[in-house]
Parts: structure tokens; sequence; C-alpha cells
């Protein structure tokens, strides 16, 4: 398996370029005989394609996914489902000069510097437009999830220095920041527009819930779910930061106010805080699963930057193109979707293992 896939026995491979013929994804290990509905992945994608967003990148694209393979009279066939989506609205000229630079915040240098080739066209593989294979296979595994009551939703919480002090999580959450209602909205949406206007972008932080799962799912050691979670996620490119439950502020924390106590309350068992944040030694123990993931801003400027060229002589660079001044509101479901991805896969692990 190369560095394009992901997943155990719910597995994905991605292919595709920001501004190739096509992006798409070819997906194995999805149950057979399972109804298909082809809108609600299409309205996922929606939910990401540029131009959709009045806080995101002009450029438009439709986003239009086509069935290639797996799945017959609207069910799945249990063979490899494959979907692309067509590019139609690139501007590859606006790279032309960046042929022969490397882009600050990019991966220009190291993927150059690894394989001896790169793709200056929006970045090629390293494009955020690749997450789109990755919002195909997560609404395939929302699907299936649905069924058994599980229920997966993301949401910003944080732009720049501007944190939500205070909301109710009561998903589904509009746009166009995609934030749970709380006094800082207003704030956090003013944040992206101030970047834009200063040609500049910003980063924050996105929450995602998994309500439902049932106690028990997951592997210790090097298979924790929680380590699955932290890899899938860590996986999309603008992410510099995760945590679960507690995070980082447990670090501040006595082991007596960390603790999740245990009591038994009529026929279940009830923990008093989540501050294992649902997992305890890699394994679901009932509670929701809450996570947060911290994205940086976009590398994508037209401020004036310092930079290389590949004969390693110092120029300059305003980047030119559409870009999104924040990548937030177009990344909450992405987020979601690689969630749903990997509890599917652990929800199918652990079905092997007891049918052994």
């Amino acid at each position: 398996m190369g560095s394009s896939s992901i997943g155990r026995l719910y597995t994905y491979t991605t292919f595709g370029e920001s501004h190739g013929e096509a992006l798409g994804v070819v997906i194995e290990g999805f149950p057979s005989c399972f109804p298909i509905d082809l809108e609600f992945i299409q309205s996922e994608l929606n939910r990401r394609r540029p131009g959709a967003n009045k806080l995101g990148t002009s450029r438009n694209e439709k986003d239009k996914i086509e069935l290639l393979s797996g799945i017959y009279n609207g069910l799945s066939t249990g063979t490899p489902i494959a979907m692309i989506v067509k590019n139609e609205n690139q501007k590859s000229k606006d790279y032309s000069k960046l042929e022969n630079l490397y882009r600050p915040g990019h991966a220009d240098y190291t993927f150059e510097a690894r394989y001896g080739i790169r793709d200056p066209r929006g970045g090629g593989r390293s494009s955020g437009r690749e997450t789109l294979s990755r919002v195909i296979a997560g609404a395939l595994a929302k699907s299936y999830l649905k069924t058994l009551g599980i229920k997966i939703n993301a949401a910003v919480i944080q732009v720049g220095d501007i944190k939500a002090t205070s909301y109710k999580w009561n998903p589904p959450f509009e746009g166009p920041l995609y934030s749970p209602y709380c006094p800082e909205r207003d704030q956090m949406i003013g944040k992206i527009e101030n970047a834009k206007a200063a040609l500049d972008s910003i980063g924050g932080v996105i929450e995602c819930h998994i309500e439902g799962l049932e106690k028990g799912v997951g592997d210790p050691v090097f298979d924790k779910l929680d380590a699955l979670l932290a890899h899938a996620v860590f996986s999309l490119g603008a992410v510099k930061g995760f945590e679960i439950g507690s995070g980082f502020n447990s670090s501040t924390m006595l082991g007596s106010q960390n603790n999740d106590q245990i009591r038994y309350e009529g026929e279940n068992v009830v923990f008093e805080t989540n501050n294992a944040g649902g997992i305890l030694g890699g394994i679901s123990n009932g509670c929701d699963i809450i996570m947060r993931v911290a994205f940086k801003p976009t590398p994508s400027i037209a401020k004036k930057q310092t930079t290389i060229t590949k004969n390693m002589e110092n120029t300059t660079l305003e980047i030119e193109g559409r870009h999104d001044p924040c990548i937030l509101p177009r990344a909450v479901v992405v987020v979601e979707s690689v969630v749903a991805s990997v509890i599917l896969d652990s929800i199918l692990v652990n079905r092997a293992y007891k049918n052994q």
C-alpha cells in the first residue's frame, strides 16, 4: 500500500492533481448489498467545493461525481468502488512563474527533494483539492455508520486568536463559517474577511464529535483508535495540531482532576466527566469522542515574501491566483470524512476479530 492509501479493511486510495484532468478515489472493503445514495455523496462534496462559500476561494468548480465501478442497481457490489471528479475551472497559467522557484509554506521544496520533480500547478498532489477524494470515501462511511446510530459532526470553534467561549453542540451548523452559534461568531468571520482584505490568510481550530459509537471499538498499542484518528487527521496537508478530550489541558491537571470517575446508574455505566474524550487505552468507552484539529493559515498569499529559485538564488514572490483566505469552512466536511472512514474501518476490524 502506498502513501496515497489508508485503512486496514475499509481502505481507499486517492489519485489525481489539482490542475490535472481529474481527481478520484478507489474504495475497497465497503460492505456489499448496501444502498448507495449518490445524491448524499454529491451534497457532501458541495460542502467543500471551491466557489460555494463567500469566505473561500473564487475558483468555481462543480465537483460533479462520476461513478466508474462497484455499484449495480443502486447497491454496492462488494467490489472496488471507483469515482472521479473532473477539473473544469483550473487556471494553470497562474502558476507558470512558480515552476522555477519554491513557494513559502508549501511542499514545493520538499516534493522536489523527495522525487526530483514536482507539478507546480496548484501544488499537484499536495493541493488541498485532493481532499475531495476523501470526502467521497467519508460520505460512504457516514451512510453506513448512520444505520448503526453513529453521527459525526464537526464545526469551526476558533479563527486566529478568536475562540468560541460558550456554545451548544446542536448540528447541523450553518454557513458561511459552519460554527456553533456563539457570541464570537461575527468576530471570527471578521477575522477571515480582514485577512482577505490584507492579502493574507489565517488559521484556526475545528472540533469534531462522534456520537453513538459503542464501547469496545479499537485496539491497544499501535492501532489505538485515537492514534488512527490522529493519523488520518494529520494526513490533511494544513493540519498542525490534534488533541482529544482534555488534550493539552490535561498536562496542567492533577490526576484526581483528569480521571473520569465512574459509577453504575440503573443498568448503565456512567463516566462523570469526559476528559478522556471517549477513548481509554485506545478503545472506545461509550462516551462521545471529542477531538480538536488545528489548521495553519493557507500558505498561498498575495503579500510579498522572500524565497529561492531552483538555482539557489534569493528572490521575492507575490502569489497570484484564487486561494482561500481561510481553509476552515471548507475543511469541516473533510475532517468529518476522514474521521468517518477511520470509525467504519475500526468497526469492521472489530467484527473480523469477533468472528475468528
